[in-house]
């Protein structure tokens, strides 16, 4: 069960990527309409359901081989019974959210034995996405396990049918016809909540940057941006392209054309790191704080440089806060880093080759 787009997200990829490898996946969720957009075609070999009600029966025929309890959600109290009736009850996975933290790697691969319920006896055991060849991982960058080694000029969406092909969706495609180069401009993707700085870092592009092409995404980022955004767009050396909802790939494939993205939540800051690209993270605020040492972790594991360590704390401050200048070489070395970060985990073992070999295991 997922509660947002981008846990949806992180779970549509992974079955996308557990059917690529020639499993079969049946996902329940309790809203799957964002698949409509995110998941153009479907995927051969991965069935999308409802999330069951408690009072639903399932038979012991229904039962895979391994359960993945994603992000936290419990699952149905007649599925539980069922699993606890099992001879031989599926492999018991409770997906937690991506961190950097030395807590979440001490957990990682740790059991959870079930003391009551319909399930009493059983084991489900923690995952953990990381940074860390200890960890977790990171999903990989597609089905087709392609990078972006070379930034595109272009990306777009040609005509499609959803999942069950009811809706056609209008072709639109951009291309970077304005600004074709870092040195003549900036080219930025915005994909966001409601951070505080927004308007005081917009005035900043418009007053430190010759040219600037934002892009912004669908939803909360393009609400935002239009409450901030008022005086200055205008500016013929200020263009703002607003995006209709992508799917996967064509998201994908924006973040690589751009010179520095702006992302929020978990799954859309791993494409980014994917992407090759200037990154900057506006993670998830929690009401208790949490998310600020979340924060730190991932700035010390990935060994961000200062420049970005200010930046990142700017930007998800809850006051409004300067942002570093974006000068040539400001964005040389925010490109090292993130560049030096794909690097790294190009060179480890993804999530989905962890989960194999962690279900193996205790299978």
């Amino acid at each position: 069960m997922v509660d947002n787009h981008g846990d949806l997200g992180v779970c549509w990829r992974l079955s996308s990527q557990l059917a690529a490898r020639g499993h079969t996946v049946h996902l329940y969720v309790d809203d799957a309409s964002a698949l409509q957009w995110m998941a153009l075609s479907g995927r051969a070999g991965v069935r999308v359901s409802p999330w069951p009600d408690d009072a639903a029966v399932f038979a012991a025929h229904e039962l895979p081989q391994v359960v993945i309890e994603a992000f936290g959600c419990e699952l149905p109290i007649g599925f539980q019974a069922t699993m606890g009736l099992a001879s031989h009850p599926p492999v018991w996975v409770n997906l937690e959210y991506f961190s950097a933290e030395d807590a979440a790697l001490h957990n990682h691969g740790l059991p959870s034995p079930i003391l009551q319920g319909p399930a009493k006896g059983l084991t489900k055991w923690f995952f953990y996405p990381g940074l860390s060849p200890h960890g977790g991982g990171v999903l990989g960058p597609g089905e087709d396990g392609r990078v972006f080694t070379d930034k595109p000029t272009s990306f777009g969406m040609q005509n499609a049918s959803d999942t069950h092909g009811h809706h056609e969706h209008e072709q639109m495609l951009w291309r970077h016809s304005k600004i074709s180069s870092a040195t003549e401009g900036l080219r930025i993707s915005l994909f966001c909540y409601e951070p505080a700085s927004l308007r005081l870092w917009l005035q900043q592009l418009h007053e430190q940057s010759p040219a600037v092409q934002l892009t912004v995404t669908a939803g909360r980022a393009t609400q935002a941006m239009q409450q901030a955004l008022q005086v200055w767009r205008q500016s013929p050396s200020f263009e703002v392209i607003e995006l209709p909802y992508l799917p996967h790939p064509a998201f994908d494939e924006m973040l690589a054309a751009h010179d520095l993205n702006l992302v929020r939540g978990e799954d859309s800051v791993v494409r980014a790191i994917w992407a090759g690209q200037a990154f900057l993270w506006q993670i998830y605020p929690q009401d208790d704080g949490a998310h600020w040492p979340k924060l730190q972790a991932f700035l010390q594991a990935t060994q961000a440089p200062p420049l970005v360590v200010q930046a990142h704390w700017a930007w998800n401050s809850e006051q409004p806060t300067p942002l570093p200048a974006l000068t040539p070489e400001h964005m040389a070395q925010w490109t090292a880093w993130a560049q030096g970060l794909r690097a790294r985990l190009q060179a480890e073992t993804d999530l989905l080759t962890r989960l194999e070999g962690f279900v193996a295991a205790h299978g």
